[in-house]
């Protein structure tokens, strides 16, 4: 992005101008997956070994939050950015983080045998 960012150098500046809603965009995702990735690490004690549904935060919603953040962050980095290359990065992070979060609810499904049904793989009440 760095490299597309330099080349785009000297040319016109987009009509709109969305970097202070990517700054804005990109420090919400970064909070929010610190937060959760937070919660993943005080998930087990030091000597437990099992696996354990998250809980708190969007865990409740969600089965990977800290996908749904780590997609603002490259939503940010495209507003900031403005260049199709960004765009291309943050749609390419979106669906890979979807195709596995979806494979990580369909793990959880298959471990756990009382799992939360309204629990959603990446995107609250929809996926």
């Amino acid at each position: 992005m760095i490299y597309f960012q330099h080349r785009v150098e000297g040319f016109p500046e987009p009509l709109v101008d969305f970097k202070y809603v990517g700054v804005l965009v990109f420090l919400v995702g970064v909070v929010g997956n610190f937060y959760h990735h937070y919660l993943l690490s005080k998930l087990r004690d030091g000597n437990d070994k099992g696996y354990k549904i998250p809980r708190g935060g969007l865990f409740d919603l969600v089965i990977c939050p800290h996908y749904l953040f780590e997609i603002l962050i490259f939503i940010g980095f495209s507003f900031i950015s403005q260049t199709l290359f960004s765009y291309l990065c943050a749609v390419g992070s979106t669906m890979y983080l979807l195709a596995r979060s979806c494979a990580i609810i369909n793990w959880y499904l298959s471990k756990f045998k009382v799992f939360p049904r309204n629990v959603k793989a990446l995107i609250p009440y929809v996926v």
